[in-house]
């Protein structure tokens, strides 16, 4: 796509960004996805999973035009290796938005009271873990201004760590919710229980994926 090719005759950095923003609608879709979910509201789940289908296949093809893009050459100011990881990362989120909105039209799952709270406080952190990491993104052309040294890669240092403590807050709140629910697992359907575990696994995997993504930025930073 000549558009994307453009955009990386002005900064390697653009198009990853540009992707990142589909990537960023797909996981506000999500939390949207919880929300009808808790409203037992299953013809919004249903109607918004076929959204983030579709803003993940959107993504996907941002992906590739930027794969078919990358120059080759050696006028890339970072490794072309590095970009193609941060954008396969990237990728990985979108993937897994799209995941959990596959999961939860499977039943019209069974939320309890008991853990309802625990479970959007789950849900925002691992969210958050993810701007987190947006942010970082979006400061990568910063960090070309400031050739990948002083106060700018300080500061994205910062970020970086801010995301591995949400991505660590994330866990601890995840052992307190499967540990709740296991003990609720008696006033729970079976399916319901077997696909509370999986949508766990797969929230969990925002922040684990992001906090991926921000330590491949800081691998990018060492290796300047």
């Amino acid at each position: 796509m000549r558009t994307i090719a453009n955009l990386f005759g002005r900064s390697p950095f653009v198009p990853l960004q540009a992707h990142m923003d589909k990537v960023s609608i797909c996981v506000e879709k999500v939390e949207e996805l919880f929300a009808g979910a808790l409203d037992n509201n299953f013809q919004e789940v249903e109607t918004i999973s076929k959204k983030i289908c579709k803003l993940e296949h959107d993504a996907d093809l941002t992906k590739n035009d930027i794969r078919n893009n990358l120059p080759k050459g050696l006028f890339l100011p970072v490794d072309r290796g590095h970009i193609l990881e941060i954008l396969g990362l990237q990728d990985d989120i979108a993937d897994k938005a799209e995941d959990i909105g596959v999961l939860l039209t499977f039943e019209n799952i069974l939320i309890l009271d008991a853990f309802s709270a625990d479970f959007r406080n789950f849900l925002s952190k691992n969210v958050e873990a993810f701007h987190c990491a947006r942010n970082i993104i979006q400061q990568l052309d910063e960090l070309l201004e400031s050739s990948f040294g002083g106060a700018e890669a300080e500061k994205v240092k910062r970020m970086i760590d801010h995301v591995a403590y949400n991505e660590h807050e994330a866990d601890v709140m995840k052992r307190k919710l499967v540990k709740k629910i296991f003990t609720l697992k008696n006033e729970l359907p079976y399916s319901s229980f077997f696909l509370w575990m999986k949508i766990i696994d797969a929230v969990s995997a925002l922040s684990d994926l992001s906090e991926k993504l921000a330590n491949r930025v800081r691998m990018t930073l060492e290796s300047k």
